[in-house]
């Protein structure tokens, strides 16, 4: 119970970016009402993994951000990912979070048989020019 409030307040934190008083009231009181899940499936270890890539996928998204600027992002491709065999909700929503933080993907559905389909934006190719 304390691991699920614990990280909803790291991702309402995230998603807001926000510290004062009011939003940690918000996010406190949306933390407590959120109905939990079951710790079936659910390992410490593919938490903590998960947590892990949310904090490394900070820089990700400003670097991803800042090239969405700079280069024209005009190209799209819609791929599937495998999401691991036998993953709890839990899991399952901290992969989403992590494709979805980053500005270039979102996952536009997760098939039941272990998969994401996720939706990529690419860069415009530059081409080559003849000498």
């Amino acid at each position: 119970m304390i691991g699920q409030f614990i990280l909803r307040i790291v991702i309402w934190f995230l998603l807001t970016a926000n510290f004062s008083l009011a939003n940690i009231v918000i996010g406190v009181v949306i933390a407590i009402l959120l109905p939990s899940w079951s710790n079936d499936h659910t390992r410490l270890k593919d938490a903590l993994k998960g947590l892990g890539k949310i904090v490394l996928a900070i820089p990700q998204a400003y670097v991803e951000a800042l090239e969405m600027i700079f280069k024209p992002h005009i190209h799209e491709k819609v791929i599937l990912e495998e999401a691991g065999k036998r993953r709890s909700a839990g899991i399952i929503f901290l992969d989403i979070f992590l494709i979805t933080f980053t500005p270039k993907t979102i996952v536009l559905r997760y098939l039941e048989d272990g998969w994401y389909v996720v939706h990529y934006v690419l860069p415009q190719k530059t081409r080559r020019r003849n000498p």
